[in-house]
């Protein structure tokens, strides 16, 4: 039951269809579980809805995770939990934050708290009981509404409205808010080319302006994490088109040297911006002549597996000692050396970085859709037994040679062929 001095609910256009899909929620998560296993643990325990999760269903999106709010401290959430056997898991017990599991859905329960002392990236909280001394210390209207389980919305800030008119307004002093946490210049981005219906404010452009140094307080993790969330927006194409936004993002990225790319794109890459991974969306804006690219996976934590992806594409239109024509032979010998995402990588970038439509590389891609990758029909035991080879690094030199001459004769071979590499 809601405490009687924050009961209060904000009125609403879609008030009908928005209960309609708490309600929608309700019936396909495990959601009300939590809801009842956190009321279960005294008579004042209350919990919310809160965050991204109201946001996307007030702007009616759909909603891929759920955060929760509760005024229990997190010793009383855990307690919760396991008197009524849901898993959990400890996921940022000092900012107050448990993640509840229940058939593999996992839920984000967050204390309310309140920020005693900020430095630009961590804050040092304390756990409260009050839901406006909680949304207080939140960064945007848009992200400080709450709701029950049916629905009833806690909107202190009336970020429902904001959302509606299109407005990214910070909760009280922009400038406080900022400084708390320098990743909020960021974020002000990603939610601007998500929501906003009007033009920035010019009191937010100079506040910015003033303290985007302090973003170098800020991890490489947790910039990246944002950008990403940029990239899974698809607004990527609004922000290269808004000035602003455009020119902060090359502030805070300076190592995305080709970022022009994305504002001088083909018709026919325009159209593909939302097909490619986020992966891709780096290679294409980090990969020149120069070692930048290598300079970005010192900064960046990248997987050794999108390292090698973005070194391949490096390596096949910078590094190559010979630079000849795209021709079938050699995506062929690409394909079966790199697999079928290079290939793909390696098609698409020639796409996005030329000025003109290349219809032929299209044809290629389209080409390569359906093929397999082709197999080394050649054993080792074959050889041994027929030429009378023994197991050891000649016979590995002459199955080299034997595939060499398979992958340059189209993928094929014949016994002569083999007889005389092996004799040789």
């Amino acid at each position: 039951m809601f405490s009687l001095i924050n009961n209060f609910f904000n009125s609403h256009k879609n008030l009908k269809n928005i209960s309609s899909e708490f309600d929608k929620l309700k019936r396909n998560t495990n959601v009300e579980k939590i809801f009842k296993s956190i009321e279960s643990h005294s008579p004042e325990a209350e919990i919310r809805y809160v965050g991204g999760c109201v946001r996307k269903i007030l702007n009616q999106e759909p909603t891929d995770d759920i955060d929760l709010a509760t005024n229990l401290n997190p010793t009383q959430v855990k307690k919760a939990l396991e008197d009524n056997q849901i898993n959990f898991y400890e996921t940022g017990v000092e900012h107050g934050t448990i993640t509840a599991i229940i058939e593999n859905e996992t839920y984000e329960i967050t204390s309310l708290r309140s920020d005693i002392s900020t430095d630009g990236r961590h804050a040092k909280v304390e756990f409260t009981k009050d839901w406006l001394t909680d949304a207080e210390r939140r960064d945007f209207t848009i992200n400080s509404i709450y709701s029950d389980l049916n629905g009833n919305l806690f909107d202190p800030f009336d970020g429902s409205k904001d959302l509606e008119n299109g407005k990214i307004v910070f909760v009280g002093d922009p400038e406080k808010r900022i400084k708390e946490d320098y990743l909020r210049i960021l974020r002000y981005i990603r939610f601007f080319s998500k929501y906003s219906k009007i033009s920035h404010n010019q009191n937010i452009i100079k506040l910015i302006n003033k303290n985007i140094a302090g973003i170098s307080k800020i991890s490489s993790d947790r910039l990246l994490d944002e950008f990403k969330k940029i990239f899974k927006n698809q607004n990527l194409d609004k922000i290269c088109n808004d000035g602003f936004s455009y020119e902060t993002l090359k502030l805070i990225f300076p190592q995305f040297k080709k970022i022009d790319y994305l504002k001088n794109l083909n018709n026919i890459s325009r159209n593909k911006l939302h097909e490619i991974d986020f992966i891709f969306l780096i290679s294409l804006m980090i990969i020149d002549e120069t070692d930048n690219a290598e300079y970005f996976f010192y900064k960046f934590n990248l997987s050794k597996k999108a390292q090698k992806r973005i070194l391949n594409i490096k390596e096949f239109y910078f590094n190559r000692k010979v630079k000849s024509k795209i021709n079938l032979k050699d995506l062929w010998k690409l394909f079966y050396r790199e697999g079928k995402d290079t290939l793909n990588d390696i098609l698409n970038y020639k796409i996005f970085t030329s000025k003109k439509s290349e219809k032929k590389i299209i044809e290629l891609l389209e080409f390569f859709k359906d093929k397999d990758i082709p197999v080394f029909p050649i054993k080792g035991e074959e050889i041994m037994k027929k030429f009378d080879f023994s197991e050891g690094k000649e016979l590995g030199e002459k199955l080299r040679r034997i595939e060499n001459h398979w992958i340059e004769n189209d993928f094929k071979i014949t016994e002569d062929e083999i007889e005389k590499i092996v004799k040789n």
